[in-house]
């Protein structure tokens, strides 16, 4: 009975506080509690990440384009609006982000004139004449704002389209001028079928529904047909650099054989004005050394969704599968 109570008078037996087990013990208990601290750590900060991120797509998704971002000056300026790269409906070079450029500047008190900086290879026929069309328009609205296009690279085909709408163009003499012409491309992949034991099956009605279909062997008939298309394409062309430039093109027969030139030689041959560059022209012709950009600004989300390629698969489909049209 003694020995009993003896025993549950006792402390329970425990390391000692100064004992190596003890020491073990505290060591372990005291990692949990810095290793939760960092895992609650980690987890705000990874919130916090996330909600940044979220943040940000949802500002990149309701952030528009704009035009002209830049902070304006005081006086008069010149407009500059940049066609560059291909003109197509896709590209920043298309009709509705130059036309709304064109309309912007046009409306804008301050702004003296446009200047067209060109660095293009063309593009759609379409496109091109879609901003020709709105630059002749918009002339007969204020008949005393000049509009002059200054070719920097490369001012060919649809782009030089677009150029001839300007009262005058320029150009550096190293500039690649011209290529007025029309070209429609594709490819056939019949042998290449025939070689690997592929079969088409294409189902049609209307007997040229399937035509220009690069699967299928080539058709004469079809093919005059678009040779038909080619040339009046390039007709309209033809007519609209006429309408443009004039009496200033000289009369030489390779002139609308889509044949391309430097500045020098366009010079020559009325297609341009003079040689120059922008911030002369403004100089020049503007009277201002203030030069505004009234180019479209893309919204961030399209920028960055551009910069990840999502149309490069389907621009690569439609080159091995489409016929194109384009003045290029």
């Amino acid at each position: 009975m003694d020995n009993e109570n003896l025993n549950q008078n006792q402390p329970a037996n425990r390391p000692d506080d100064n004992s190596k087990e003890w020491k073990l013990i505290e060591k372990v208990l005291m990692d949990m509690q810095g290793e939760q601290k960092r895992a609650r750590r980690w987890g705000i900060f990874f919130k916090a990440l996330t909600f940044i991120y979220l943040f940000a797509i949802i500002w990149l998704l309701r952030m528009p384009g704009e035009h002209g971002t830049e902070m304006l000056p005081e006086g008069n300026y010149a407009a500059v609006i940049e066609v560059n790269g291909v003109i197509a409906a896709d590209q920043d070079a298309s009709a509705d982000a130059l036309i709304g450029a064109l309309r912007d500047a046009f409306d804008d008190e301050k702004a003296l004139g446009v200047i067209l900086r060109i660095n293009s290879p063309g593009g759609s026929p379409v496109q091109a004449g879609y901003v020709y069309d709105e630059i002749k328009r918009l002339k007969e609205t204020r008949p005393d704002f000049p509009v002059y296009a200054v070719i920097m690279d490369l001012g060919a085909s649809g782009a030089y389209y677009i150029a001839a709408a300007a009262d005058e163009i320029y150009a550096d003499k190293a500039s690649l001028v011209g290529s007025i012409g029309v070209v429609g491309s594709g490819f056939g992949f019949v042998k290449a079928m025939e070689k690997f034991g592929v079969e088409r099956r294409q189902y049609t009605a209307g007997e040229h529904k399937g035509f220009l279909d690069p699967f299928l062997p080539e058709n004469e008939d079809e093919k005059a047909f678009w040779q038909g298309v080619l040339k009046v394409t390039h007709k309209q062309f033809i007519e609209q650099v006429k309408l443009g430039r004039g009496e200033r093109l000289k009369d030489d027969p390779n002139l609308f054989s889509g044949l391309v030139w430097s500045g020098e030689q366009a010079l020559d041959l009325g297609l341009i004005d003079g040689l120059a560059s922008s911030s002369q022209i403004a100089r020049e012709k503007l009277d201002t050394e203030e030069l505004v950009n009234f180019t479209y600004q893309p919204s961030p989300w399209d920028e960055l969704v551009k910069r990840f390629g999502a149309s490069m698969g389907r621009g690569f489909a439609t080159l091995l599968t489409e016929q194109t049209l384009s003045l290029r």
